[in-house]
């Protein structure tokens, strides 16, 4: 693997950079974020930037109005679109849109992607993922409880979601429901959030609040979806999560980089100009081994991040990897954002600083998109069959 970047991606890396600190960071005090993440107004604004800038769903294709970017190129931008908590969300590179995209791009049929897909990296709508469940699919997807049956030219579903990321608001979802004729199985199937049958039961408070449209509980009550609307094959739901899921973990690892990025730069600022007995906080060896072992993980993080992206780009499914690169950036990257916060000291307690919010939002990193726990089980069991 070179690690040498092609000027191009060095040239877009710059810009995304500057787009973040001159557009984006003013506007990181907007009373328009709340406990339920950006209002789809300040969103559309963001966007509106970012379509101007030439960086708008830089992901997508360029029929789709995107840059095309490989993996690699993504975990190059997004990490510079994640050093503000605003900048993925006005790039149209968050969760979950960005995994929709790249799910509809390879897989949806032509139809299918005029509708649900140009619309949705053109930042016109949002979208959602509805999989997991309250007592059901979630780390193990084989839980799955929400149905579906044929009737006519339909699809009926029945069930209900939690924790649906982007549901208030979102304009289409893709649902995961197990077809109970002839025992298919799961299956994918596209819909817009308005028709018949689906309510968004509530929002759900959480420890983030950073996703726009927030977490929602969605329930699904004889929900009447044509059949021309199952996204792929029949049975084949659980194939396609992977398709999506493998590469939106790593575009979480890419993004939360950049945050835990900025947390530090913050933190070393604060600890080369505060004074403590005597001489800068920088200069006490118990601050600076933290800036030392926050360093460390970051670049670590980046590596396992590179490595995987190089392993997509190639065409290899990279599962493996990609569980490895999940769990050691989702707990080396809230190591880091903890560090900061102790830097800080009682500054770092407050919201004086964005620091805390990032201390907040990596940790919930360690939960979504599989546990730390799931994951670590399954690089075991491969491990064993070697």
């Amino acid at each position: 693997m070179d690690f040498t970047l092609p000027d191009e991606l060095v040239a877009l890396r710059e810009r995304t950079a500057a787009f973040i600190r001159d557009d984006i960071l003013p506007f990181e005090a907007d009373q328009r974020q709340t406990p339920h993440g950006p209002t789809d107004g300040l969103r559309r604004e963001l966007n509106a930037l970012a379509r101007r800038a030439g960086l708008l769903a830089p992901q997508t294709g360029k029929r789709w109005g995107g840059l095309g970017l490989s993996h690699l190129g993504r975990a190059v931008v997004f990490e510079e679109a994640g050093y503000s908590l605003l900048g993925p969300i006005a790039m149209h590179c968050f969760a979950p849109d960005e995994g929709n995209m790249h799910l509809l791009e390879a897989v949806a049929t032509e139809a299918q992607q005029e509708r649900f897909l140009a619309p949705l990296a053109s930042g016109e709508v949002r979208s959602c993922f509805c999989m997991t469940e309250p007592d059901g699919a979630g780390s193990d997807p084989g839980l799955l409880q929400t149905t579906a049956h044929r009737d006519g030219d339909d699809y009926v579903i029945n069930g209900r979601k939690w924790l649906i990321t982007g549901g208030e608001g979102a304009a289409f979802a893709i649902v995961m429901a197990k077809v109970t004729d002839n025992d298919a199985g799961a299956t994918m199937f596209l819909t817009d959030m308005n028709v018949p049958g689906i309510r968004i039961e509530r929002l759900i408070d959480s420890i983030d609040s950073t996703f726009t449209g927030g977490h929602a509980e969605v329930v699904f009550d004889n929900c009447r979806i044509p059949a021309d609307q199952i996204l792929g094959e029949l049975g084949k739901g659980a194939k396609y999560a992977q398709v999506r899921l493998a590469p939106a973990r790593l575009t979480h690892c890419m993004r939360w980089l950049g945050a835990a990025r900025r947390a530090h730069d913050i933190a070393r600022a604060y600890a080369t100009k505060r004074q403590a007995f005597g001489k800068v906080l920088a200069e006490h060896e118990g601050v600076g081994f933290m800036l030392a072992d926050n360093e460390i993980d970051m670049h670590m993080c980046r590596l396992a991040i590179w490595h995987t992206a190089w392993l997509l780009d190639k065409g290899e499914h990279a599962r493996h990897e990609s569980s490895v690169a999940k769990v050691f950036c989702s707990e080396a990257l809230f190591r880091v954002a903890d560090r900061c916060v102790q830097i800080l000291g009682g500054k770092g307690l407050t919201g004086d600083t964005v620091v805390e919010r990032i201390f907040r939002e990596i940790r919930a990193f360690r939960v979504y998109d599989g546990p730390s726990e799931v994951h670590r089980w399954a690089i075991a069991r491969r491990s064993v069959r070697g």
